[in-house]
């Protein structure tokens, strides 16, 4: 479904009849990351990109996020989000794609580990 000539991307979505999409941001694989994984993540991310794609984050995801962190930057990005305005579908799309794709890179090389939840451990 398009954007039609003067819509904007919240009418876009309203009329869709759907929130906006976080499945690969949960699938892609922050919700696999481990404590330690999520931590490095973190560290990683620059935080102006984490706030914009947090805000198509789910609460558990959200939830994750804050357990990571020390209290204080936990109570900051709360903060930072609740005073965020609204932000363009394309802006946290694009967002949680950078960080996927960072998340994807330090799998890759080996710097976090992400699990699926069928993977079994001996």
């Amino acid at each position: 479904q398009g954007k039609r000539a003067g819509q904007t991307d919240q009418e876009v979505r309203r009329g869709a009849g759907h929130k906006i999409p976080d499945l690969k941001f949960r699938v892609g694989g922050l919700h696999g990351a481990g404590g330690r994984s999520m931590q490095e993540v973190l560290r990683a991310v620059p935080t102006d990109r984490l706030l914009v794609a947090m805000k198509g984050a789910d609460d558990t995801l959200r939830e994750k996020i804050y357990r990571n962190m020390s209290r204080r930057a936990a109570e900051m990005l709360k903060d930072d989000l609740e005073a965020r305005g609204p932000v363009r579908l394309s802006e946290v799309e694009a967002a949680q794609k950078e960080i996927l794709a960072m998340v994807r890179r330090m799998a890759e090389m080996g710097t976090i580990q992400l699990n699926s939840k069928g993977d079994e451990y001996i």
